[in-house]
């Protein structure tokens, strides 16, 4: 089997979640990740972009991981949760997809647009890659042959 390198960009988004929410994750229950408003918003908004998680014959590929976000509001700031000079801590859902690196600029700025517009904190954490390689065609490889079986 061979196996081609794909060079991509990685998209990471963190994105609050409520504590009942993380509590459904922790024990198993993916359902929550369709009844929580803000991640299906967010998984809706990201299957509706045909550039994210592209791998050949699969689409709207991701990853996904809970965990928790830490930060001190700032004075000035207008926070979602949290006050002025106190430590927070916010249960976090982490999305993780890919787009091609050939995307240009100006597509991957409208891509990081459409989240920061549905995103609820005022300073969404959303990190955009530097271009890596992934693998890409053993799947596709793995296919014709069991096609040509």
């Amino acid at each position: 089997m061979n196996i081609e390198l794909k060079t991509v960009r990685k998209l990471r988004i963190h994105w609050p979640i409520p504590t009942e929410t993380m509590t459904r994750l922790a024990a198993g229950d993916l359902q929550a990740l369709h009844s929580d408003a803000g991640i299906s918003v967010l998984l809706n908004t990201l299957q509706a972009t045909p550039e994210l998680g592209g791998f050949g014959n699969y689409h709207h590929v991701f990853e996904s991981s809970a965990g928790y976000e830490g930060f001190t509001v700032a004075e000035g700031a207008n926070p979602t949760l949290g006050t002025v000079g106190q430590r927070t801590i916010s249960p976090t859902f982490v999305f993780t997809t890919y787009f091609d690196d050939s995307l240009d600029h100006g597509t991957v700025q409208r891509l990081v647009q459409r989240i920061v517009d549905i995103h609820p904190w005022e300073v969404p954490v959303i990190e955009v890659s530097g271009p890596l390689s992934v693998s890409s065609s053993a799947v596709a490889a793995h296919t014709e042959s069991r096609m040509a079986s």
